[in-house]
């Protein structure tokens, strides 16, 4: 029996009489009885949401090990954990550690989200990697997969999922008081970033404490510019996924999960400002489809527009509140729901006076400890976080495919079984991409 193998098995063991379970809808999680029940971190990506994210593995176990190519921003998180050990690659860390390490959380740019988890996984590590949970379609599904496959324990980092707010949201949407969900609107501020810029020109040295061959990781070689690192990228095909993926596995997460909104019919896109194979459009209008789903096929078909950069519903679907900078519109044969939050934890029923007598469903999900202890209960045998890989790949799945739309240029009809757009075949090449030598999944 391997080192890993024993250590992980004792971990359950001993969760099962010290740690918490989801029990009746609650969770409380309770003393650890001995060290060797405290998890063994390791963050990959410590500065931004990687601070914390490697502060939550830390405060719930043990962070033996953290890595970033900023060696900065390494130095800055070994200061406040010193018995971490540092690396700047994280393949290293993952061979070097394997033995030592039980989960580790991914808090990269998008484009080493799946490498960098598929990697730990294949190695028997519990995963808690940021939302967007991949860079491209394939890669989350592959996600998926992996997960499945090695049995390990897994969260993607969209906290709202864990407010309770989100979990009734979720309830009341079920219920049926909107009767047939036929249509959804989503809009946001975004994109916040530099957009409709061209390649920099090249000649601008990296600096001494930017390991740059290591931020590219999969992506296609290019030269060091200060409007990729540290916050530009996400507005670059090679390293980001846009406004979609900044935002909508949160602003999207609650609908969703609550309609089934899994492998739509068809994606349409219209966009201004995109240059083509480097960056993200200043705006988009994107139109996905979506057949009967759930049990039975008992969930009617459902249009869902998706709006940035300035891009707005129409107004009255409101009846009469207030249009926030991002927020989200279901309209049912019965009456509309609103949210301003981007996670959906705040809403109301429209228009009021029907719904003013409203009571609520009884509760059918169980209420969060918290995002990240909910992923550290499912690392110690508990049930699966409520954003594990299995649901969270698919929202990711649904959220991606906008992004091969944008790129087509054309409405595109997709086959989820297969993996393939039926009707533009030339478009699957938005789904993937070859990684640089060296990085693979």
């Amino acid at each position: 029996m391997s080192q890993r193998t024993t250590r992980r098995e004792f971990i359950k063991q001993s969760s099962a009489l010290g740690a918490a379970f989801w029990v009746s809808g609650q969770n409380l999680l309770a003393a650890e009885k001995s060290p060797l029940e405290k998890l063994n971190f390791a963050s990959i990506g410590v500065g931004g949401k990687g601070s914390s994210d490697s502060k939550s593995a830390a405060d719930n176990g043990n962070l033996i090990a953290i890595c970033d190519i900023d060696d900065k921003r390494l130095l800055k998180a070994a200061a406040r954990y010193p018995k971490a050990k540092k690396f700047n690659d994280y393949r290293e860390m993952l061979t070097e550690m394997e033995g030592q390490i039980d989960a580790v959380t991914v808090s990269t740019p998008d484009h080493s989200h799946a490498p960098a988890s598929v990697m730990a996984m294949k190695k028997g590590k519990h995963c808690f990697t940021q939302k967007p949970l991949t860079w491209s379609v394939h890669e989350a599904r592959v996600m998926r997969e992996t997960a499945q496959e090695h049995g390990v324990a897994t969260q993607m980092g969209n906290q709202g999922t864990a407010k309770d707010g989100f979990r009734e949201a979720v309830e009341v949407i079920r219920s049926g008081v909107l009767g047939n969900v036929r249509e959804a609107h989503v809009w946001t501020n975004r994109p916040v970033w530099g957009k409709g810029v061209d390649r920099p020109p090249t000649g601008e040295p990296a600096p001494k404490h930017i390991h740059w061959d290591l931020f590219l990781g999969p992506a296609p070689y290019r030269e060091f510019s200060t409007l990729y690192h540290p916050f530009e990228w996400r507005g670059w095909l090679d390293f980001g996924t846009g406004a979609l993926g900044d935002m909508a596995c949160h602003t999207m997460n609650m609908h969703v999960m609550a309609l089934d909104l899994y492998d739509p019919q068809s994606i349409v896109a219209e966009q201004e400002g995109m240059i083509e194979n480097e960056t993200y459009p200043k705006s988009t209008k994107i139109t996905y489809q979506f057949g009967e789903r759930g049990e039975g096929n008992k969930l009617c078909p459902l249009k869902l527009t998706w709006y940035d950069g300035g891009n707005l519903p129409p107004e009255e679907l409101l009846m009469g509140e207030k249009m926030k900078s991002s927020g989200v519109v279901l309209v049912g044969d019965e009456g509309n729901f609103y949210t301003p939050d981007d996670y959906g934890a705040e809403y109301v029923l429209l228009p009021k006076d029907k719904f003013k007598d409203f009571k609520k469903p009884e509760q059918s999900l169980p209420r969060s400890p918290g995002h990240f202890e909910e992923f550290v209960v499912a690392c110690k045998g508990g049930d699966p976080a409520m954003s594990s890989f299995n649901y969270a790949s698919r929202l990711t799945e649904t959220t991606l495919l906008g992004n091969a739309a944008i790129r087509a240029g054309k409405k595109l009809e997709w086959d989820a079984k297969k993996m393939e757009f039926t009707n533009a075949p030339e478009a699957n090449k938005f789904l993937s991409r070859d990684y640089r030598d060296g990085w693979s999944l």
